[in-house]
């Protein structure tokens, strides 16, 4: 199982939660979880053990946040088309890829890993230089991978029956 798959496990994503995750509220939303997190994490200064608290809730969000609204009305949002992109990019095994998606799709994965250590080193020091540095390469790292996905929807959408009912709106 590679990275992306596990992750996909790990969020316990079916295709019910894919198409709601689809929506631009839960995808535009969803870039909420890690400023959210550090926040949380930071609290620990003024909140002791209670920051524990805000964490959980952060993680529940996490959780909740694919499945917290309708499938989309459109199919026309950026981060929409980013969605179905990441679920063409997992789907590469089946329906297979042009090769420079899958490059950049790893490429822009290691910027956002790169970003974890200083991201980690931060929120243990309390060192809001080394927090934000990491903070805007994971999350510089994950935007620029959406956008890479959407640019693959825009590339891969008549590519098989599935990805064309996806693009009508159908998404049983």
């Amino acid at each position: 199982m590679g990275l992306f798959r596990g992750a996909e496990r790990l969020m316990g994503m079916d295709d019910a939660a894919w198409a709601r995750h689809a929506n631009p509220w839960s995808g535009y939303s969803r870039f909420t979880v890690l400023p959210l997190l550090v926040l949380a994490i930071w609290s620990r200064v003024w909140l002791g053990w209670f920051a524990l608290v805000p964490i959980a809730a952060c993680i529940l969000w996490a959780w909740i946040n694919p499945r917290a609204f309708p499938p989309p009305e459109s199919v026309e949002a950026w981060v929409t088309r980013g969605v179905f992109g990441e679920r063409v990019f997992l789907n590469r095994s089946a329906v297979p890829v042009p090769s420079h998606h899958v490059t950049w799709a790893y490429l822009l994965t290691t910027v956002s890993a790169v970003g974890v250590p200083p991201l980690i080193w931060g929120l243990w020091a309390l060192d809001p230089v080394w927090t934000l540095l990491g903070l805007v390469l994971t999350m510089g790292g994950k935007v620029w991978f959406v956008d890479r996905m959407a640019w693959l929807w825009a590339d891969m959408k008549d590519a098989d029956p599935t990805y064309q009912a996806w693009a009508r709106g159908e998404f049983h």
